[in-house]
């Protein structure tokens, strides 16, 4: 079910206008422990995003997924590389890419309304943009609860806000880290459908990082399968399926196999040139 209705085919973007292309070129991060260990955290990606794509990154804890989208907000640089939007290397955090974190990290002593409008007040747009807190809380259901505050919200509602509050900026690039994880799987499943929904309406870029193989496949166009650290990428697969998408079909159990058979050869492979190093790990 879409937002605010039911869903209709969303096979792509209806105003891909406000998207930006993405891409990361032979990007590596390495990380410095407080001892002075290098940590190599994702090797030489390469992957290019179209506006108004959805990709979805998947692989074990700790093989670069969160860095990926921390590169690409901006807030960490990459050691040799660089990231792309559009044609603008991205050099520091821009309202033009939203974060949304699997916790929702709302500002407890605030409503839900004046949660929703915090970045716009930070930038001094709050006057120009109120209509549009109006229009994104409409959209993601929270009306009736504008006045609210967030100790009385479901974690589903609460990441709603968190949703709404990332929307609001009208970001090119939206950047989604597990932002459902927490969630039960019937809300899970309601939350899924609802950014879809606003995919469609929005037509914004989104990279999801999610541990949930069905997830992937149900809202991506393209699922991008890591190896085990240092992240690189393993395989692109393509969904090609048609939305709204029939999760017990065949071709997505087919699928579902496909991903787990490439999340199983990313590991064997970096066993395997772990011993071939030396390392014995």
């Amino acid at each position: 079910m879409a937002v605010g209705g039911e869903q209709s085919d969303i096979s792509r973007p209806q105003c891909a206008h406000e998207a930006s292309s993405l891409s990361l070129r032979d990007v590596t991060k390495v990380f410095h422990s407080p001892n002075g260990t290098a940590v190599l955290a994702v090797d030489r990606i390469s992957l290019s995003v179209a506006a108004g794509e959805l990709v979805s990154l998947i692989g074990q804890s700790g093989c670069g997924k969160s860095t990926i989208l921390r590169l690409i907000a901006g807030l960490d640089q990459p050691t040799s590389g660089e990231v792309r939007v559009g044609t603008e290397v991205i050099t520091q955090p821009s309202a033009d890419r939203g974060l949304m974190f699997q916790s929702h990290n709302l500002f407890p002593w605030l409503t839900v309304r004046r949660n929703i409008q915090v970045g716009l007040v930070a930038r001094g747009l709050l006057r120009q943009r109120r209509p549009d807190v109006n229009e994104i809380m409409r959209m993601v259901g929270l009306e009736s609860f504008a006045n609210v505050y967030p100790h009385q919200l479901s974690g589903g509602m609460a990441q709603r806000v968190a949703l709404a509050r990332a929307l609001v900026n009208h970001p090119r690039v939206l950047l989604l880290d597990e932002p459902l994880g927490a969630l039960d799987q019937i809300t899970r499943m309601q939350m899924q459908d609802e950014i879809l929904g606003l995919w469609q309406v929005r037509g914004t870029t989104m990279i999801l990082v999610t541990h949930y193989i069905d997830e992937a496949i149900y809202m991506s166009d393209r699922v991008v399968v890591m190896t085990p650290r240092p992240g690189r990428v393993e395989r692109v697969v393509d969904i090609n399926m048609p939305r709204p998408r029939e999760r017990n079909c065949p071709e997505f159990q087919k699928l579902r196999a496909e991903i787990i058979e490439a999340l199983h050869l990313a590991e064997t492979c970096v066993s395997r040139a772990a011993v071939d190093s030396g390392s014995g790990e």
